[in-house]
């Protein structure tokens, strides 16, 4: 019996699959090839993802306290092949910069091991393309992260720290997909939670805006271009005019703070702006799904966990300024942004899997049995 047949149900309720999945598939899935290999396939994913995340809170740091060049030469350690750097010379920045490159050394190991196994035991085409994509991602990143330091460029950093959310949410998903539940097709969705996926789409659209933003506001070392809140220089909207931002960097150099600009100024409102458009569309999301769906519905609980990141992350943005701008809280900042995309990115691909039904062990229909949670 083919896996993943189309439903009988009426033309209206057949959902595009964002992933179409062959005949075959889930076979692949529930057999020999899954619980012998498959299992170490997700475990693995799951690690490499978890060190990622890891890996995005080192890089944290590294920016937050300004220590991405304590070490300015790439990819030796000042002389040293990188592994064989002496511990005893781990001290200050140094600690911060080159413990940041060797996780990032490990995660790369880890994600070339991953799409080798991929190609193993894997036999769905389009999940192999997703390794494939993941050592290309991690491969880049590598080397946008040694040009940073050799070119010395702050705009390099920029498109590091964005690509660096894009692998972390590419492992997010990988991980999803190589999970039993979804071999067995408890992912699958119908044509209510189909009606989500635009509006969750928005929302991903701007967490990921947001993300891009605050990277080349904390690249561009702007975080305090605005150095109060929820007021902007005392206003809710900031008079940015040359005399008025004259005033404004006479008093920030009274403060031995550094001048900003109207180009500053803007930037961070934006980030502010669409802080407030996002928690307007993740409200609308939390609840529309509570609207439509049963109590223990997954939909409602990973809305309300994605409002509930949204949230602190707002409080961390506040505190970020209020610390005037230290470095853990900084980092934290950042690291719930990568947590609240990593829900966005799950809950956004579950309403685009289709409404399609799951064959058991026995090769029966198991669609109505499916858990919904």
């Amino acid at each position: 019996m083919p896996f993943f047949e189309n439903n009988t149900q009426s033309q209206s309720d057949h959902l595009i699959q964002i992933f179409p999945l062959k005949e075959g598939d889930l076979n692949a899935c529930r057999t020999t090839n899954w619980y012998c290999g498959a299992i170490p396939l997700h475990v693995l994913a799951l690690t490499t993802t978890f060190l990622t995340f890891l890996l995005l809170c080192s890089g944290g740091l590294v920016t937050s306290k300004g220590v991405g060049m304590s070490v300015p030469d790439w990819p030796t350690t000042y002389g040293y092949n990188m592994f064989l750097f002496p511990m005893s010379r781990w001290v200050g920045g140094i600690f911060y910069e080159h413990s940041h490159r060797l996780l990032a050394s490990g995660v790369g190991f880890m994600t070339l091991i991953l799409a080798g196994l991929t190609f193993i035991v894997e036999k769905r085409r389009w999940v192999r393309w997703m390794a494939l994509a993941a050592v290309i991602g991690v491969i880049a990143q590598g080397v946008l992260g040694g040009l940073r330091v050799t070119l010395y460029k702050d705009e390099i950093g920029i498109f590091h720290a964005i690509l660096a959310q894009s692998f972390f949410a590419l492992l997010v998903i990988f991980s999803a997909v190589t999970s039993r539940r979804f071999c067995e097709g408890a992912w699958f969705s119908d044509s209510q939670v189909a009606s989500l996926r635009w509006l969750a789409l928005s929302a991903v659209i701007l967490t990921y805006g947001q993300l891009a933003v605050a990277a080349t506001i904390r690249h561009a070392h702007l975080g305090l271009a605005i150095p109060d809140f929820p007021t902007a220089y005392g206003h809710l909207l900031p008079d940015i005019s040359d005399k008025t931002i004259a005033v404004i960097n006479a008093d920030r150099l009274s403060h031995t703070m550094m001048p900003t600009t109207a180009t500053q100024v803007c930037l961070k409102m934006i980030h502010r702006g669409g802080a407030v458009l996002l928690f307007g569309v993740v409200l609308l999301l939390i609840i529309r799904s509570h609207k439509l769906f049963p109590l223990r519905h997954w939909t409602r609980s990973w809305s309300l966990l994605w409002g509930t990141l949204l949230l602190c992350q707002i409080m961390l943005g506040a505190w970020t300024i209020w610390s005037n701008k230290a470095a853990d809280v900084a980092t934290a900042h950042m690291a719930f942004g990568a947590l609240m995309l990593g829900i966005a990115v799950l809950f956004t691909f579950r309403t685009f899997c289709g409404n399609q039904q799951r064959i058991n062990r026995d090769g029966k229909d198991e669609r109505d049995s499916r858990k919904e949670y």
